[in-house]
């Protein structure tokens, strides 16, 4: 289980390294493409930074992203919880554009 430390109001601080090794840079079009090699075992959280608009989802190695999935805006730098104490891990992400092609940079933190 991954503890973060909290600060004075009991709010977790963001305080997690990035794994080397752990970047993943996809390049999402309007078909949907995923990141090529999973998500170490023991990495619970991913950052994600795309450099245009996209339709994003987590899954396995068959995940597939539609333009009725999750929206994640472009310029926005955000974790994202991979995996919980009762849910199992999820390996991969899958995005689709929802406007011109870009980059989806994906970042594991431990």
């Amino acid at each position: 289980m991954t503890s973060l430390p909290k600060d004075s109001d009991n709010n977790a601080i963001p305080a997690l390294r990035l794994r080397s090794g752990g970047a993943h840079a996809i390049a999402v079009t309007g078909t949907s493409a995923r990141n090529a090699t999973p998500f170490t075992s023991f990495c619970r959280v991913v950052s994600l930074y795309a450099t245009g608009p996209v339709f994003i989802r987590f899954g396995s190695s068959s995940v597939t992203a539609a333009t009725t999935d999750h929206y994640f805006p472009a310029g926005v730098y955000y974790d994202f919880a991979i995996q919980g104490s009762k849910t199992a891990q999820n390996n991969y992400v899958a995005a689709i554009r929802a406007e011109g092609d870009c980059t989806l940079y994906v970042s594991e933190k431990e």
